[in-house]
């Protein structure tokens, strides 16, 4: 009896059901999101609130490792705030791993916000990424103390000087190249939705005259992100960011979005599929833009978020990534085992 009893306060503190034989919940779709504000519904939005009141997600789940309930939907849309930087990692790790649910046939969509490099898009602005590169494993040197031909003091582990292609081995992927027909389908299905607008964000988007993609109302297109736990900001470091894309990616990819939380989710997902826990080529990366990576030629570099652009941000998220998984719900009975396509005219 003492064992018995040892064994229940054992599986109530883990959080996991106690039915005997009880069978795992089958989700076809997780919508990861890093933060939100308050409560996740009737409050001030963050990532998340949009998604949980909307689709919408009404049970709730503890799941171990998770610091907020986990929120789904009858028909298996599964909705996690996984926290921000280093959490992430970890967040997605505890729900590959939990018994409550199947996730091997899961898509998995990260739909957060982030810095936006104004060559590339506006705030308010979403991107489907192509490519996830990884920039935290890296040696710096405080760019004061640089060698006088280098443009930064950032460059790859086991290599002598910046723009030249490192190895992390132990540490990181570095770089993964999301399936290619998924996120095709994904931007053909989405591109033109209509992404809120306002005067503020217009007041922002002068502010760049000499970047005519800057100043665009927000839109949808394909853009690659940069993840990296440590919050960035400025020309210089832009400049670098598009360049250690390009590096990572061996030319394809193109720096758009800064984050800090994809390489982390790439690289649990990876490992995960591996292993047959979840199928890593069902990833969807949503980035959309609350402010861009530096500040207008001529003024300050020091951080600045423009009126508005989170709630943007948050709106965007929710406007452009929900008709995909609606539309992988409702075309279940086929991309349950076929990964969806594009139509080619």
């Amino acid at each position: 009896m003492r064992h018995l009893l040892v064994l229940v306060i054992s599986v109530l503190a883990l959080g996991f059901p106690l039915a005997a034989g009880a069978a795992p919940i089958p989700i076809k779709v997780v919508v990861l999101t890093t933060f939100e504000s308050g409560a996740d519904t009737g409050d001030r939005p963050g990532e998340f609130q949009f998604w949980a009141e909307r689709l919408p997600l009404t049970r709730t789940l503890t799941v171990p490792g998770i610091e907020r309930p986990v929120r789904y939907s009858e028909d298996g849309v599964l909705g996690v705030v996984t926290g921000m930087r280093g959490r992430a990692r970890e967040s997605v790790a505890a729900l590959a791993l939990d018994p409550q649910f199947d996730l091997t046939r899961a898509y998995w969509i990260v739909a957060g916000i982030a810095g936006v490099d104004p060559r590339a898009g506006s705030i308010g602005s979403a991107a489907w990424a192509r490519y996830i590169v990884d920039a935290d494993p890296i040696f710096e040197i405080e760019d004061r103390e640089i060698p006088p031909d280098w443009p930064y003091g950032l460059y790859s582990l086991a290599t002598p000087r910046p723009g030249v292609k490192g190895s992390a081995v132990g540490s990181s992927g570095m770089v993964w190249k999301l399936d290619a027909g998924l996120t095709d389908w994904a931007f053909a299905l989405t591109r033109d939705t209509p992404l809120p607008d306002s005067p503020a964000l217009q007041k922002d988007r002068s502010r760049y005259p000499e970047e005519p993609v800057a100043q665009q109302p927000p839109f949808v297109f394909i853009g690659d992100a940069l993840g990296a736990t440590r919050f960035w900001h400025g020309q210089r470091r832009t400049q670098w960011a598009r360049d250690w894309v390009k590096l990572w990616t061996d030319g394809h990819g193109v720096f758009a979005m800064t984050d800090c939380e994809d390489q982390g989710v790439m690289d649990v997902l990876s490992l995960y599929g591996r292993l047959g826990r979840v199928d890593a080529r069902r990833v969807l990366v949503l980035r959309t833009a609350s402010n861009y990576s530096y500040e207008p030629l001529g003024h300050s570099q020091a951080v600045r978020f423009a009126e508005g652009g989170a709630l943007a941000g948050f709106e965007a998220a929710y406007r452009v990534g929900s008709p995909v998984v609606k539309a992988l719900v409702a075309g279940w009975d086929t991309y349950a085992t076929t990964l969806p396509r594009e139509a080619k005219p």
